[in-house]
C-alpha cells in the first residue's frame, strides 16, 4: 500500500513539475537558450578565433561540453529552489508533509522535476551548439550517466536552499554569490593546465570541475582530471545532498518553524 500511495505521490509531483516549466515556457526553456547563444557568439566565435586550439580542440568545441553542463545544472538548481519555496510561500507544503507520501518521495519528485528541466535545457542547448560547432560524442554512457548525475545533485542542492530560505531574495542569494562564481571556474572556458600549479590544486576544490571535465571527456574524450575521481566526488554528494534533506524534512527544519 506505502509503495502504491509513494508512486501516486511522486507521479503526480513530476506531473505537476513538467506543466509547470512547460507552461512557463517563455521563462524556463527560452531564457537560458538565448543566453547559451550568446556564450557561443561571444565566446566561442569572436573570442574563440583569437584563442584557436585547445586541448587539441577548436576552441568553440572546447566550451561547448561546458556550456551544455552549465545549462543543465543551473536550471536543475533553479526549478526545484523556486518549486519548492514556491510551496511553502504558498503554504500547500503542509498539504504534502501530512499526506501519506513519505518524504523521500517529496525529494524525489522534485528532484525528477529539477532534472527533467536540466535535461530539457541541456538538449536545447546542445542544438545550439551543434549549430556552431560540430560534435561527436565519444563515450555515450559517460556523457549521460555524468550530466544526469550532475543535475540530480544541483537539484538537491536547490532544495536546500528552498527550505532554509525565508524570503525571495533567499533563493538568489547562492545562485548569485556562489553557483555563478563555482560554474565560471569549473573549467567551462579553458583547462586548468593552464593555470598556476597554485590555482590548478585550487581548482580542485571545485566540485563542478569533476562535471564538466569528465562530460566533456564523454563528448570529446579529454578530461583534465581522473573520470574515476569525478564520479567518486558527484556520488558522493548525491548520497550527502539526499540525506540532509531527508534529514531537513525529518526534522521539520525551515518548514514548521
Amino acid at each position: 500500500m506505502n509503495l502504491r500511495v509513494n508512486w501516486i505521490g511522486f507521479k503526480t509531483l513530476v506531473r505537476k513539475e513538467v506543466i509547470r516549466v512547460v507552461r512557463i515556457w517563455v521563462q524556463t526553456i527560452v531564457p537560458p537558450a538565448i543566453t547559451m547563444t550568446l556564450y557561443f557568439i561571444i565566446f566561442g566565435n569572436l573570442i574563440g578565433r583569437r584563442i584557436g586550439m585547445m586541448d587539441g580542440f577548436d576552441y568553440m568545441q572546447y566550451i561547448a561540453p561546458g556550456l551544455i553542463m552549465m545549462s543543465v545544472i543551473t536550471n536543475s538548481y533553479g526549478n526545484v529552489v523556486s518549486s519548492f519555496f514556491g510551496a511553502k510561500f504558498g503554504k500547500h507544503v503542509e498539504e504534502m508533509l501530512v499526506s501519506p507520501m513519505s518524504n523521500a518521495t517529496i525529494i524525489v519528485g522534485h528532484v525528477a522535476g529539477g532534472v527533467m528541466r536540466g535535461l530539457m535545457v541541456g538538449g536545447l542547448v546542445t542544438i545550439i551548439a551543434l549549430a556552431f560547432t560540430d560534435l561527436h560524442v565519444v563515450h555515450p554512457l559517460i556523457t549521460f550517466s555524468m550530466v544526469l548525475l550532475a543535475s540530480i545533485v544541483f537539484a538537491l542542492l536547490g532544495f536546500v536552499n528552498a527550505v532554509f530560505a525565508t524570503k525571495f531574495d533567499d533563493i538568489s542569494i547562492i545562485p548569485t554569490f556562489v553557483l555563478t562564481p563555482l560554474t565560471y571556474l569549473g573549467g567551462v572556458f579553458y583547462s586548468i593546465s593552464l593555470l598556476p600549479e597554485f590555482w590548478q590544486k585550487v581548482s580542485l576544490a571545485n566540485p563542478i570541475l569533476y562535471m564538466v571535465n569528465a562530460f566533456r571527456y564523454g563528448i570529446l574524450g579529454t578530461s583534465d582530471i581522473g573520470i574515476g575521481w569525478a564520479y567518486l566526488i558527484v556520488s558522493v554528494f548525491v548520497v550527502a545532498l539526499f540525506t540532509l534533506n531527508l534529514t531537513l524534512l525529518n526534522r521539520g527544519i525551515g518548514i514548521r518553524e
